[in-house]
Order: structure tokens, then sequence, then C-alpha cells
């Protein structure tokens, strides 16, 4: 079980500030799970995400869902694939999913990730964002790496996000 850091956002603005610091702490390589349900954030915390690899910020992040997935140039190459419209696993592969991995310098984004568990890695980071009270957020984020996922959790506390949730000391 990976160990969980618990955010609420206010705003569509605090949870793309959320996505943006999650950002800043990416190498490349990584797979974020991006779930919840409609209108809870998903787009929202990958705009921010976009803005943390370093991809302009006068760049249109959208949701991909019609397209299925959007490439975004900056520090690193963000992925931004949307797995609503999909039916099965063999075509959530068939966007290229490991080619995408595969590329020094990448980070793969992926909403509605919940849909098909079984085809994303056991290091991918997860986001699961739910509705609040009005247009507030609550956002439950686990990382497998609990370094990496204290040093975001340290991250948000300085940006004046009140961090919960349970982070062990076991890597």
């Amino acid at each position: 079980m990976s160990d969980v850091i618990e955010i609420r956002s206010g705003s569509e603005q605090q949870t793309r500030e959320v996505g943006r610091i999650l950002g800043t702490t990416l190498a490349g390589g990584e797979v974020i799970e991006l779930c919840g349900p409609l209108g809870a954030g998903k787009t929202q915390l990958a705009k921010g995400l976009a803005l943390g690899l370093g991809v302009p910020g006068d760049e249109s992040i959208t949701s991909p869902s019609f397209v299925l997935i959007r490439e975004h140039a900056g520090r690193l190459t963000l992925y931004h694939c949307d797995a609503y419209r999909l039916q099965s696993v063999e075509e959530l592969l068939a966007l290229g999913l490991e080619e995408m991995l595969e590329q020094a310098g990448a980070v793969v984004a992926i909403e509605w990730a919940d849909r098909f568990p079984a085809a994303l890695a056991a290091d991918a980071i997860r986001v699961d964002l739910e509705h609040d009270d009005g247009s507030a957020r609550r956002l439950q984020i686990a990382w497998p790496s609990v370094g990496r996922l204290g040093e975001l959790a340290e991250l948000l506390r300085e940006a004046g996000f009140d961090v919960g949730g349970s982070q062990n000391s076991r890597e």
C-alpha cells in the first residue's frame, strides 16, 4: 500500500498550484494517474502539472477527451492522455504508452486512469480528486516513493497548503 497525503483545494487556481508543485518534483519516467468524477479537477491539475514541467504558460492545456492524447514540450515532455472514451486496456496501450515512457524526459498524465488499473505500473503516482464543499476539492496523492512523497508534502506546506495523510519512513 502506498503512503498518501491529502490536500484540500478551495479553487481551480489552488488545484493548478498543487499540480505545478507536483510537476517541479518530477524527473521524467513518471506516470501520473488522475482519477475522479466529472468536474473534479483532473484537467486543472494537469494544467498545473504542465507549468511545473516547464510548458509555457500561454500554451493551451485542455482535456484530450476526443483526441485521446496531447503532447506538450517543456523542461520535460508531458503526454496528457484521457482514457474516458477507451473501451479496453488494449486501446490504452495502443496510444503508445510504453513508447512514451521509454523517452528520456517524458511524463505521462492519464485522466480516468482508474478505468484500467492493470495497465499501469505499480510505481505510478495516483491523484484522486473528489468534490468537496462547493468549488472545493479534496486531493489524495499516493506515491510509492515515500521520500519523494515527503518532498512533495514539504513543498505543498511551504506554499501554504494544509497537508494531512500518512507518510511512513520506509522506501
